[in-house]
């Protein structure tokens, strides 16, 4: 399972260090420690609270905008539906739920799993789904 830093955590949230810090602190997110002793999120754990902050529509920064010239969102993966020959994948991006359809094939190919990051990249109605 993938972990990540208070900042990575951060930056999928789409908030500053110090909140992602402060909301560890409150223990709004669980957090443990490496064998450096640097604290880090399990990335399941990261996932539930991305889609927890979501449908709370809570953010005390304001809702930053991940779009670039390229429609690139970074995020996190929270669901994986796979079925006999589709998937579903669904990434919280800060504020932005993504859903894209692609193969299972490519689902297994990327290797992903719920807790993994990955970027979200919208053209037009496609979403393309990069792992990070």
């Amino acid at each position: 399972m993938q972990s990540y830093t208070i900042g990575q955590a951060a930056r999928l949230l789409g908030v500053s260090p110090d909140t992602a810090r402060r909301w560890a602190d409150a223990g709004r997110v669980a957090t443990h420690r490496d064998d450096t002793g640097r604290r880090l999120i399990d990335g399941a754990d990261l996932a539930a609270f991305s889609v927890e902050l979501a449908q709370a529509g809570t953010s005390e920064e304001g809702a930053a905008s991940y779009t670039s010239a390229r429609n690139a969102f970074p995020g996190i993966v929270t669901a994986i539906k796979l079925g006999d020959v589709a998937a579903q994948v669904e990434i919280q991006a800060g504020p932005h739920r993504l859903v894209s359809l692609l193969t299972r094939e490519a689902v297994e190919e990327l290797g992903l799993e719920v807790g993994m990051e990955a970027t979200a990249r919208v053209k037009s109605t496609n979403v393309h789904i990069d792992r990070v």
